[in-house]
């Protein structure tokens, strides 16, 4: 009877392997980095090759760490950075480029021009996102446009197209499975989350032959083995998710109005909104959550971005040097009682939801004689919190549904002191579980559901263990005043850069 399910977590920067138990604890994680490739200013890319080796290893060294072999593994479930784009040949699966990342803005001038011909409203009708370099469709346009050969050989049905998801299964499957789950498919720019099938309108508008595109398939089903020589016998690939919505997922968000909020670089917010796309007027994102089994229902999310988050605690480190690890912050905070009036605007790279201003700039405003280092980092801190409450305000208004609690994840979700501010300035209660590898989590849960590993959404929610809640202990009227204070804050930053 196998004992295991593998989580393969591709992210960013690195490929984590994470062996969990029926229990949905951790037993074993391997984790290996790879190279961050910048051929021009704005450029991100990633060596494929470099995705699958490190990948392949480290699913083979977290094995090896469990003492397992294939036959005690029930299944694979994946979770990978999203958005990123790949192309490689269905022949030999060599790949025709580098990865072009997430993060990747070399398609901007192609964005702005389909903006200018009103194309946005189409695709925001369509998929539920905006038109951004961010999403892989554009991308994909870019790829077929700019390598030699690759438009001619795509018309022709030789290339294939995949997020990470599509080509780590690709590479498992030694080229037996071109798929990808629903959750993935909706971050392309390319898929109508409405009608759930790839849309024709802007794939011709693209210009993408549909023959480069995976099946689409539900986040929770079997579907294929591992090729024989990978892990020295079949084992089933059996779940995806991109890490988002495998984090609301392994977070047990699966009720209407559940939400979780990962504290990392940035924060992402994610609200389950139920059965139906909820359109958003702050311009929050509309996304697939997730689907469970080929007849099962899919479950939609409204989500919002923070650009800076940890990002902000970095910059306090390696820029102005008032602290020496990220780690140290709390402490730092936590010696003053408020920021005396001082708050810190991180917008370095301009506002997102619900403001949407590319001009806003970084602000330090408030500050008197007395202002010192610990106010600023309280400042920091507390500007996480209030940048979530700012996209979870606009989620309740759009969603029409209030906020019950907010569970929580990321790096920055061990910081008691923010835990503590965020549900004060929320209002609601905030949620750490005991477990917080939530992204992991979620892909072996929906890879579990599908061998039957586990019986159901309820037998994993009943697993959800929490470490500790933090309540909120400020008054109203303290809370209303401070916020206000945030908001008069971002005032002061908004448009600064604009000619």
């Amino acid at each position: 009877m196998p004992r295991y399910i593998m989580a393969l977590d591709q992210g960013t920067t690195s490929s984590r392997a994470i062996v969990f138990d029926r229990d949905g604890a951790p037993v074993s994680t391997a984790q290996q980095e790879f190279p961050q490739l910048y051929p021009q200013p704005g450029w991100v890319e990633h060596d494929p090759e470099a995705i699958w080796s490190t990948q392949l290893e480290v699913a083979r060294a977290a094995l090896q760490k469990a003492g397992a072999s294939a036959s005690d593994v029930a299944a694979i479930g994946i979770t990978n950075q999203r958005e990123t784009t790949l192309m490689w040949d269905r022949a030999t699966g060599a790949p025709i480029h580098n990865a072009i990342v997430w993060q990747c803005r070399r398609t901007a001038p192609l964005c702005a021009q389909l903006k200018s011909e009103g194309f946005e409203a189409t695709v925001r009708a369509k998929t539920g996102l905006v038109i951004d370099p961010y999403f892989s469709g554009t991308k994909v346009a870019w790829l077929l446009d700019n390598v030699p050969g690759a438009r001619a050989k795509a018309e022709a049905g030789e290339l294939a197209f995949g997020t990470v998801d599509t080509f780590l299964i690709w590479r498992l499957s030694g080229g037996a499975l071109h798929v990808t789950d629903v959750s993935n498919a909706s971050r392309t720019m390319l898929y109508n989350i409405n009608a759930r099938r790839w849309d024709e309108d802007i794939l011709a508008r693209l210009n993408i032959p549909p023959g480069v595109l995976p099946t689409v398939a539900p986040s929770s089903a079997v579907y294929g083995p591992t090729a024989p020589d990978i892990f020295g016998a079949p084992v089933p690939i059996a779940g995806a998710a991109g890490d988002q919505q495998a984090a609301s997922f392994g977070q047990a968000c699966f009720t209407p109005g559940m939400t979780k909020n990962t504290y990392g670089t940035g924060c992402f917010v994610l609200m389950n909104t139920g059965g139906r796309p909820t359109p958003s007027p702050s311009g929050l994102l509309t996304t697939v959550g997730w689907q469970v089994g080929s007849g099962g229902p899919v479950a939609y999310a409204m989500e919002g971005s923070i650009f800076i988050a940890g990002a902000a605690v970095q910059w306090l480190r390696d820029e102005l040097g008032l602290i020496k690890s990220a780690a140290e912050i709390e402490a730092l905070a936590g010696s003053v009682p408020d920021t005396g009036g001082a708050y810190l605007v991180p917008t370095f790279v301009g506002l997102g939801a619900p403001y949407w201003d590319a001009y806003a700039r970084g602000a330090l405003v408030g500050m008197t004689r007395g202002t010192n280092k610990a106010h600023i980092a309280r400042a920091t801190l507390e500007s996480i919190a209030y940048q979530s409450r700012d996209v979870i305000t606009a989620m309740q208004h759009d969603a029409g549904i209030a906020l019950e609690a907010l569970r929580v994840d990321g790096g920055a979700a061990v910081n008691d002191l923010l835990m503590q501010f965020q549900a004060d300035i929320l209002g609601a209660p905030v949620q750490r579980p005991r477990v917080i590898e939530t992204t992991a989590l979620g892909a072996v849960y929906l890879a579990g559901l599908a061998v039957g590993f586990w019986e159901s959404a309820e037998e994993i929610a009943a697993q959800w263990a929490l470490d500790r809640e933090f309540t909120p202990k400020m008054s109203a009227d303290q809370r209303e005043a401070l916020y206000a204070g945030w908001q008069k804050a971002v005032a002061r930053a908004r448009g600064w850069a604009e000619a």
